[in-house]
């Protein structure tokens, strides 16, 4: 044997497993930046146009801060000023998830030590792992250069941003790779490799608010900011790639260092065992349910509430950005001046952070199947709990959990936006109000889930394909121009837009009343199934 035994098989098995998820992934980012593209050749046409566009972001530190400086002013700089760290920093977690997925979580599951029984070498799953990750991520690049060529941008600078986006996916793959040795659960390494991701994300941010012309210095310290120090359609800086791809390296080496120091189903980190004898408080369905699901919840809402923040406190860079835009302008005071751009931007962060929710509620789902599938069911089952009862004490949170998720976003939201913008009373109210009327459409996207948890278990988790689906047609739908009736097909396309569209309770009364048949039908299923 040597240390690659066994990699193969194991390379297709992951291949296989994510069939349907990694070109969703794929699928997802390509899209963005090819819709973004599309978007900005028509609003920003004229060099005059996207020179006001750099000269309002030059001084608009809030914007900076979010999307990045705007390096090259034409069509393809402005893309990667739009989609650049969003698309890196959605790149990472796509590459931390599959890692993760087919390290720690399958030696969690017990199957590493299945495949392990055979002829298999110790570091062969996580160079699995790290193999899928690469063609994850050089199919991303690819397929970014192609849309951006397709489209009319040079050839050289799509190419460097699309390998921009890679590189930082590789780098968290590498990440990844070392949380799995650390942790001894796959939701702790997911969580250790996201905390890594957050805080490049955050150093990335402070660097470029404090700096006015290009990315700032401390851009250095953050993997997102090594993929805008590429400056694709600027400088074409190739070399920085090569630094991604070293600390990918050595991450890498870590891991398989750790990987032969450690026993396998355990972690390098000590884990802190619990009391030996639960609490009274621990008696109900509903209180183990409360128990497993609050650390989720808890680190949601605090996103939520800062995500809520900083979209809120930008409203006004919003307004200074698309107001020098002579058409964009011309729309937007038909839709009522500078409180049309506003409410037109909220309304819209407003629909991000309810399908955001939807995330959270599919999730919860999930983890009610995961409860039965990894045999933590059948014992509370045993007892005198009925399964409606087990069931019905997870699902409250897609029920309540989404809704404390967008009053946090929504208050947080309308606080930070009266606060930069300071003439609209009562804005925290109408924010919270756009942020609650997601609510059905969460809730709808949760059902949906709960159907195929009672009616169809084995595609249980076919849920993230049901919400993938529900999110590219509420978002690239309208950009994309497509039919009406594909646009129904999103319950997000139903919800009112507020702040500043009207409220309407026929479409959101029907979506609570589907989401009450898909879930009764789905709890009718797990009722008369067999477990497992």
């Amino acid at each position: 044997m040597t240390a690659l035994t066994g990699t193969g098989p194991l390379l297709r098995l992951a291949l296989r497993r994510d069939r349907i998820t990694l070109p969703v992934w794929v699928y997802l980012l390509t899209a963005s930046v090819a819709s973004t593209t599309y978007s900005f050749k028509k609003l920003y046409g004229t060099a005059a146009s996207r020179g006001q566009l750099a000269a309002s972001l030059a001084g608009n530190g809030s914007l900076r801060a979010l999307y990045g400086p705007l390096g090259d002013s034409g069509i393809g700089g402005i893309t990667v000023w739009r989609i650049g760290v969003t698309g890196a920093a959605l790149a990472a977690a796509m590459s931390i998830l599959l890692v993760v997925r087919h390290t720690r979580a399958q030696e969690e599951d017990g199957r590493l030590e299945l495949i392990g029984a055979g002829a298999v070498a110790r570091p062969a799953p996580l160079t699995a792992a790290l193999a899928a990750a690469a063609l994850a991520n050089g199919l991303l690049a690819l397929l970014t250069t192609a849309s951006l060529v397709a489209l009319g941008q040079p050839l050289a600078g799509s190419l460097a941003f699309g390998c921009s986006l890679a590189a930082c996916g590789l780098v968290f793959a590498g990440v990844a790779s070392v949380t799995a040795q650390l942790a001894e659960t796959g939701r702790a390494a997911n969580s250790l490799a996201g905390a890594a991701l957050g805080l490049a994300y955050v150093l990335r941010a402070a660097s470029d608010a404090s700096t006015v012309h290009g990315p700032g210095a401390f851009d250095w310290l953050s993997p997102i900011g090594w993929s805008e120090q590429v400056q694709p359609y600027g400088a074409d800086r190739w070399w920085v790639l090569l630094l991604s791809l070293a600390v990918a390296g050595l991450l890498a080496g870590v891991a398989y260092t750790l990987v032969g120091r450690r026993d396998l189903g355990s972690g390098l980190l000590p884990q802190r065992p619990g009391p030996a004898t639960a609490a009274r408080t621990l008696r109900t369905p509903f209180a183990l349910a409360v128990r497993l699901q609050r650390g989720t919840l808890a680190g949601w809402c605090a996103a939520f509430a800062v995500a809520g923040g900083v979209f809120g406190a930008i409203a006004k860079g919003i307004v200074d950005l698309v107001g020098g835009n002579r058409p964009v302008a011309d729309v937007l005071r038909r839709m009522g001046g500078q409180h049309g751009v506003a409410d037109a931007y909220l309304s819209s962060i407003m629909g991000i952070l309810g399908m955001l929710a939807a995330v959270y509620a599919v999730q919860c789902v999930l983890r009610l199947r995961a409860e039965e599938t990894e045999g933590r069911a059948e014992p509370v089952l045993a007892g005198p709990v009925s399964r409606l009862g087990w069931a019905t004490g997870h699902l409250l949170f897609p029920l309540l959990g989404s809704a404390a998720l967008l009053t946090c976003g929504g208050l947080a939201a309308g606080a930070a936006e009266h606060a930069t913008l300071g003439d609209r009373a009562g804005s925290v109210a109408e924010l919270l109000g756009g942020a609650l009327v997601q609510l059905p459409a969460v809730w709808l996207t949760a059902a949906a889930a709960v159907l195929l948890l009672g009616l169809a278990p084995r595609w249980t988790s076919a849920g993230w394909g049901v919400l993938t689906a529900f999110v590219l047609i509420g978002w690239l739908g309208p950009a994309l121009q497509a039919d009406q009736w594909v646009l129904d097909l999103s319950p997000f396309t139903h919800t009112p837009h507020l702040p500043g569209g009207t409220f309407a309770a026929q479409p959101l009364l029907w979506l609570t009343l589907l989401t009450a048949a898909l879930t009764a039908a789905g709890l009718t299923g797990l009722r008369h199934r067999d477990l497992g």
